[in-house]
């Protein structure tokens, strides 16, 4: 690729204009996914702490074990996150929750404004 078509390229994708993401997505569907976000959080601690085990010896799993330890850390962080967890998914629920409340005021706002401007400044 040369200079121009890098530079062009560039330039189409700052010229990009950046959309706002909408807010969609139901309490208990926000809820749902905090709780998978801390399952995958928790999967990746648990990581974090059998990463220096070994799977061999005599009561060790061997291959095997290491094969498929990270599948059985997966379902461990799952099923924490769904027995409360440590409180991430609160956390990200409340967050998610302040966005998209803020994301429809907005946009009821820019509605109604919308609504109130005379018809011609809207052409």
């Amino acid at each position: 690729m040369d200079m121009d078509a890098t530079t062009s390229a560039m330039a189409a994708v700052q010229a990009t204009p950046i959309r706002t993401p909408t807010a969609t997505g139901t309490a208990a569907q926000i809820k749902a996914k905090a709780q998978e976000f801390e399952g995958v959080f928790v999967s990746q601690m648990l990581g974090q702490m059998f990463e220096g085990l070994s799977t061999d010896g005599p009561f060790g799993g061997g291959q095997g074990e290491q094969m498929f330890r990270s599948l059985m850390l997966d379902e461990y962080g799952k099923q924490i996150a769904k027995q409360g967890g440590i409180g991430v998914a609160n956390s990200v629920t409340r967050e998610l929750l302040k966005y998209q409340e803020a994301a429809q005021s907005a946009a009821h706002a820019t509605a109604d404004v919308a609504d109130v401007t005379p018809q011609a400044t809207r052409q």
